[in-house]
């Protein structure tokens, strides 16, 4: 048994929709195959916005309605005849009457509670997957759409739901374990006990397949999308970027953590804990191999696996002399910028503890300085703290590989490749892991900083 996930872009119109589904059809004549679908692309985006406007009394929200609907029928037209679409189409109406009652609602009252969002967004995976069910159907394939509201049991954190798993998994056995078709589950969406629908926030439907996949204990999970794989680099800066033909479990995360065309961490968990391998294949390209994501990698002469960045970051540098062996410091800047919510993306100190060095998303950085002013006040006032100071324009590069543990050499091979290029480095993060090591330069440095290294370690 497998799941087969297939993103808002394997399923953005009839074509794509047409192409997913003999994609479908080849693996279940094979094996069992359990498919959770996306959102056709864009469309969560639109009931979004038709949610705010609704909010604000802006009747804009008709509009959108009008083409969300546009959407589906252009679709169903692609796919179907037209003596056989009249079922089909008579549900897309009712879903789009749903979605204007539930915002005129909001409209009524001027206001879009996230609860109220989460109902909002869950059509884009329900239309979708009503109607990729239907055509599976048209094709004489015996499937059936399955609501993972009421499968898939979340607390009421709406708008990202924490999943109950032992509830979850429960109930998606007694509901898949033993059906003949072809499953065509909602990603992205689940409910309460109490049946009042929740979302999974932000790559949901990854967190779905791999939800359904340690449920059920399948042999493999495909991630199906608009690229090859996993890539070395970004291809857009790199163009010797290639595709990864295998990474472990921890090299994904830290390549998904860094921007990395792969799927989100957390969404991996329920499969990394059932030691269920993930595959990242290509809706447009089906006979490419991808990219396998396994707990164990067949052993290979790469130094580093990958490259990966985050863009537009600045460095908040917390200085004084005043610091060093005085317990406590840390603790009051690292509980000043949680209070406020801001996550820092890395962090640098000296063993000299004359400065801590944190790094920030640039729109972020300036609070962060006003709130550690703030709740440094007396150090600063004091001279125990001379500064704290914000440098902006920079980005994170990552090199990232499981063979880099235990590998002599391999950073001062990174640093000489930087060093000869001409390019400064202005902080180093290294975790004991040994998988990744950080470094954050000028953001005009980038491209030649990657392809650099790219070079260097790949040729």
């Amino acid at each position: 048994m497998k799941v087969m996930k297939f993103g808002g872009s394997s399923v953005a119109d009839g074509p794509r929709i047409k192409d997913a589904a003999a994609i479908v059809k080849k693996a279940a004549e094979k094996e069992k195959v359990f498919v959770v679908l996306s959102a056709m692309k864009g469309n969560t985006d639109l009931l979004i916005e038709a949610a705010k406007k609704a909010e604000i009394g802006d009747k804009g929200y008709k509009e959108i309605i009008d083409t969300l609907s546009d959407k589906n029928k252009e679709a169903l037209q692609y796919l179907f005849n037209y003596k056989d679409s009249g079922f089909v189409l008579e549900k897309i109406r009712t879903y789009c009457e749903e979605i204007f009652n539930l915002l005129r609602g909001i409209e009524l009252v001027r206001e879009c509670s996230p609860r109220s969002l989460d109902l909002v967004t869950s059509f884009g995976e329900r239309m979708n997957c009503f109607l990729f069910s239907e055509y599976l159907k048209y094709l004489s394939l015996e499937a059936e759409y399955v609501d993972a509201r009421g499968l898939v049991i979340t607390d009421n954190s709406f708008g990202n739901g924490k999943v109950l798993f032992k509830e979850t998994y429960k109930a998606l056995k007694e509901k898949l374990q033993n059906i003949n078709a072809i499953p065509i589950i909602t990603g992205f969406i689940g409910s309460t006990k109490e049946g009042i629908t929740t979302t999974l926030g932000r790559n949901g439907s990854d967190y779905t397949a791999s939800i359904v996949g340690a449920a059920l204990n399948c042999s493999k999970i495909e991630i199906w999308t608009d690229v090859d794989g996993v890539l070395s680099a970004d291809p857009r800066i790199v163009e010797k970027a290639f595709v990864v033909p295998e990474v472990s479990f921890q090299e994904a995360m830290e390549l998904s953590y860094f921007g990395a065309k792969v799927i989100h961490p957390y969404t991996m968990i329920p499969a990394v804990e059932k030691n269920i391998p993930l595959h990242i294949k290509n809706t447009l390209n089906p006979s490419a191999p991808g990219t396998r994501i396994n707990k164990e990698i067949q052993p290979h002469n790469r130094m580093i696996t990958g490259l990966a960045s985050i863009p537009y970051v600045a460095i908040v540098n917390v200085v004084g002399g005043g610091m060093i062996g005085i317990p406590g410091i840390a603790l009051k800047v690292f509980s000043a910028v949680a209070r406020a919510g801001i996550n820092i993306i890395m962090i640098s100190q000296a063993s000299s503890e004359h400065s801590i060095c944190l790094v920030f998303k640039e729109n972020e950085a300036e609070r962060a300085v006003e709130i550690l002013k703030q709740e440094l006040s007396q150090e600063l006032l004091g001279k125990m703290i001379q500064d704290v100071e914000i440098i902006r324009g920079l980005e994170i590069i990552a090199v990232i590989g499981e063979n880099m543990r235990g590998r002599p050499g391999l950073a001062g091979r990174v640093f000489s490749a930087l060093g000869n290029l001409g390019i400064n480095v202005l902080a180093i993060a290294q975790g004991s892991s040994e998988l990744n090591i950080s470094f954050v330069i000028r953001s005009k440095d980038t491209k030649k900083a990657l392809n650099g290294i790219h070079n260097s370690f790949l040729g």
